[in-house]
């Protein structure tokens, strides 16, 4: 009988995009149980591959639906996470006692590959205390990982609270003072680039009292997962592997079943119908003439932003792909406001759907640069493919992440805290024209090294084969 893994996501698009693709390499070698809420059940029932069906692929995979506690027309968007997280918490304990106390040999779990935020994994493990191994995965950057690590060490040095400064419609200056607390990110790190809620002056926030708790809660674990790999972010790593010793640096994840060629039986994982139509207009482009904008899966912009990008966008003259979730404006109306001169730009040089195949897309030889929200699995599949970065953050570890880009690894150019049309029509000029070759090579050389830590002999490859090993091992 293979080993029994239980695998548990937080119900947003990234981290359970990342989750399933972490299934997918662990799924020859064990049997899994892959644990979603009943509403991201239902999206990936809509719009993946992904079967009802238990063990439906015939290779031991099997997802389970569970209630997340909220009512069924809550909206659970990104601005609802601290909710999302709180209610599932209370709900999935105690299920996941109950499946870790199961007596059945065909089902007793002997492992749980959890999110790390969701703490809980540990406490009910040891409480039933039946030697199930826990290993935490965090699908953000190591980065901001270690930005969540430091909180108290940000409160006690009093780089945390800070009140933000508005003058009118500006941001005050004090957003760029350095932030000289946190080791390993000295050099770069100002307050505009730690997470949105550090902003709010209250350092008994709600959110950074969730955050505190990750530099003694994912320790706990027997291991610690992450997406990433050693040579993006090697001086990062080395200062978490102080506090969690046991560190497997995976990433990216999205792109190791291509490297091995097995990519025909792998799941369509988006949560969103993708629009292949956008990739056959991509088709009749020339090489490298497009940038692709999307700010992912949970971003909301309003109709004013909306009008200051497709202006940038029209007045840069570039070609564009741009996805627009329905969702993502908020008011109804924008359609019907929108001026001549936009619509017929986009006509001439722009292509705009509801959601995009995104991986197939910044693969595709038309698609020069990517302005993007800055999610982590959207910045490493641009990474990958070699496609320099607008970044246009949101929350959470976005902020940190377009730091890196702009700053630490040059791959691009960071745009956050501002929305206006001018500077958006001067960085994708800078990005698409002006500053092409200095950036294509910068992006080339970091597209060269995270294929090489895939490859055999590579130190994703490596890590990935020591998990493989060490969860059989936890197992007996």
């Amino acid at each position: 009988m293979a080993t029994h893994i239980l695998m548990f996501p937080i119900p947003l698009q990234g981290p359970v995009k990342s989750m399933l693709k972490l299934a997918e390499l662990l799924r020859p070698h064990f049997q899994i149980t892959f644990l979603v809420t009943e509403h991201i059940h239902r999206r990936l029932l809509r719009h993946s591959n992904i079967s009802d069906d238990d063990d439906s692929d015939g290779a031991g995979f099997r997802i389970r639906a569970i209630p997340d506690g909220l009512p069924e027309e809550h909206p659970r968007g990104g601005d609802d996470f601290l909710e999302i997280l709180e209610s599932l918490k209370k709900t999935s304990r105690p299920l996941l006692r109950e499946m870790l106390i199961c007596s059945s040999s065909r089902k007793k779990i002997s492992c749980v590959v959890a999110d790390g935020i969701l703490g809980l994994s540990c406490h009910v493990a040891e409480e039933v205390g039946n030697g199930v191994g826990v290993f935490h995965v965090r699908t953000i950057s190591a980065a901001c990982l270690w930005v969540f690590f430091c909180l108290p060490r940000l409160i006690r040095s009093r780089d945390l609270p800070f009140h933000v400064i508005f003058n009118f419609f500006l941001l005050g200056d004090d957003l760029d003072t350095p932030i000289k607390s946190i080791p390993g990110m000295e050099s770069y790190l100002r307050r505009r680039d730690l997470p949105e809620f550090c902003r709010s002056g209250d350092i008994n926030h709600p959110m950074i009292e969730l955050y505190k708790k990750e530099g003694s809660e994912n320790p706990r674990a027997h291991g610690l997962i992450l997406n990433t790999f050693e040579e993006l972010e090697g001086p990062i790593l080395s200062e978490l592997r102080k506090v969690c010793p046991n560190i497997y640096t995976l990433g990216p994840l999205h792109a190791h079943l291509k490297v091995k060629q097995m990519s025909p039986d792998t799941f369509s994982n988006s949560l969103w119908q993708e629009d292949q139509t956008c990739v056959t207009w991509l088709d009749a482009q020339p090489p490298k003439s497009v940038i692709y904008v999307s700010f992912g899966s949970l971003a909301l912009i309003t109709h004013q932003q909306l009008m200051e990008f497709w202006y940038g966008l029209v007045n840069s003259e570039q070609r564009f792909l741009w996805v627009i979730r329905p969702d993502s404006v908020i008011g109804k109306d924008w359609e019907d406001r929108l001026p001549i001169e936009l619509s017929k730009g986009t006509k001439e040089r722009g292509y705009i759907v509801d959601w995009a195949p995104q991986e197939e897309v910044l693969a595709h030889s038309a698609i020069g640069g990517f302005l993007t929200h800055s999610g982590w699995n959207s910045t490493l599949e641009s990474i990958y493919e070699g496609v320099p970065m607008i970044c246009w953050p949101y929350f959470l570890d976005q902020q940190v992440n377009s730091r890196l880009v702009e700053a630490e690894w040059k791959l691009g150019l960071d745009m956050k805290d501002t929305c206006d049309r001018s500077t958006i029509e001067n960085m994708v000029r800078d990005l698409m024209d002006v500053r092409k070759e200095e950036f294509a090579l910068r992006a080339k050389h970091m597209e060269n090294s995270a294929k090489a830590s895939l490859s055999d002999g590579g130190t994703s490859h490596a890590n990935l084969e020591r998990l493989i090993n060490d969860i059989k091992f936890k197992a007996r």
